[in-house]
């Protein structure tokens, strides 16, 4: 009987620690305070004008065949975070200070002895973006952070992981006008990744130069 009780007991507490990590996985809900019917500045674009462009050139006869913005997943490595909690805590504070949304504490997966890093150490913190938050931050990123870039020419039209995804980095958080550069701990640069359904690279390169994205000629 005792051990029947302890088997319980821990199956309970990992399924209450399972939900709890889902609960931080899940975006909050940022659609208070906005009008009725309100859309972001890039979504109205897309659907009006972009989404039709494209199904032009590439002679699509469905609308659901045209590649669809589905999520950004903003991702900062900080592998002090595992010496020094400080740094971590500072980045996550950036991160959602920049997004809107509370950042996930991303930990290693293996230990990695040369780097002193165990199983299960923070070591980082991530962000996933959807719907009008997504085009909001994407319209912010365009418009005002990387203009902030110093000697900014544009990003590479060649980041394609093949199946119409778009990654690039930025070394520095402080282009982001939320960023308080007095109170900054340290410089942290981040992965951003713009994730594409439905594209080929090729689909997926004019649907974010449609939406205005800064690629090189």
């Amino acid at each position: 009987m005792a051990e029947t009780d302890k088997k319980n007991r821990r199956e309970k507490s990992q399924t209450d620690k399972k939900e709890q990590q889902e609960t931080a996985k899940a975006p909050e809900d940022k659609t208070k305070g906005r009008p009725e019917g309100y859309l972001p500045r890039l979504n109205k674009l897309y659907q009006e004008k972009v989404a039709g462009d494209i199904m032009k050139k590439y002679e699509l006869k469905n609308r659901m065949q045209v590649p669809t913005l589905t999520k950004i997943v903003i991702n900062i490595g900080c592998g002090e975070g595992a010496k020094d909690i400080k740094i971590l805590d500072a980045a996550a504070r950036e991160l959602g200070q920049i997004t809107g949304q509370r950042p996930v504490i991303t930990r290693a997966k293996k230990s990695i002895a040369n780097f002193k890093i165990r199983d299960g150490m923070p070591i980082g913190c991530m962000v996933t973006l959807r719907g009008m938050n997504m085009y909001e931050f994407l319209d912010r990123l365009i418009n005002i952070a990387l203009p902030r870039i110093k000697d900014f020419r544009g990003l590479s039209p060649k980041s394609f992981d093949g199946a119409g995804n778009y990654t690039f980095g930025i070394k520095e958080q402080m282009i982001f006008p939320e960023i308080n550069v007095d109170a900054m701990v340290q410089t942290t640069g981040m992965n951003i990744t713009l994730c594409v359904s439905g594209g080929s690279d090729d689909k997926s390169r004019d649907l974010l130069k449609g939406l205005g994205f800064p690629f090189t000629s």
